[in-house]
């Protein structure tokens, strides 16, 4: 049996894109459907956050650098500053799933910010990272003009917020269960099995 695994992230969030790993394995052991939905940790008029002011370096000192050596991840503080919204990377993420390539289209976007140090707010990056992976350039364009997606992109705001009760990423959700934080493989697959055993 098939199950369904929502999986909430930020592209400005280095946790999100460390927990690839992690949702791989779990696609590799169990029988799952990934749904990569969009949640904004700043979302407009919220600041982002500046990489030469003190919070970001401390944060990616004590706890990034530490878990990204641990799990054999290379990436790097991106010197964007301030650093990119996601909401326009969000926007074209819709067009990735409705071409079935949503994973690769983040672990792309995830790899541009993280070990490229581009900027994933900019019109010409997204269209890039999206063509890497296989979108229409005059597709990708349309959906970054695209009040409808626009709209669409506000409401899965909303939706992880107000519905589902998320305010951090990466997140979890599996049957209803929320898991926050880096989880490793065998958590995953803990939920979903145990998600499972309720079904049945």
């Amino acid at each position: 049996m098939t199950t369904r695994v929502d999986v909430f992230v930020d592209y400005v969030c280095p946790f999100c894109f460390l927990a690839e790993d992690a949702v791989g394995e779990l696609r590799r052991r169990r029988d799952v459907e990934i749904d990569i939905r969009p949640f904004e940790l700043r979302p407009d008029p919220v600041p982002t956050l500046r990489p030469e002011d003190d919070y970001l370096p401390g944060v990616w000192n004590t706890s990034v650098y530490p878990m990204a050596r641990r799990i054999g991840v290379d990436l790097s503080l991106p010197t964007v500053s301030p650093q990119p919204r996601s909401d326009k990377a969000f926007m074209v993420l819709q067009l990735a799933a409705e071409h079935g390539v949503p994973e690769a289209y983040s672990g792309a976007m995830f790899r541009a910010f993280f070990q490229q140090d581009r900027n994933i707010g900019d019109d010409e990056v997204i269209i890039d990272v999206a063509e890497s992976v296989g979108l229409d350039r005059g597709d990708v364009v349309s959906a970054l003009a695209s009040e409808d997606r626009r709209r669409r992109r506000r409401g899965d705001q909303e939706y992880a917020v107000g519905t589902v009760g998320i305010s951090a990423v990466p997140g979890f959700r599996v049957d209803g269960r929320i898991a926050a934080g880096v989880p490793d493989a065998d958590r995953l697959t803990q939920l979903v099995d145990a998600a499972v055993s309720q079904e049945a």
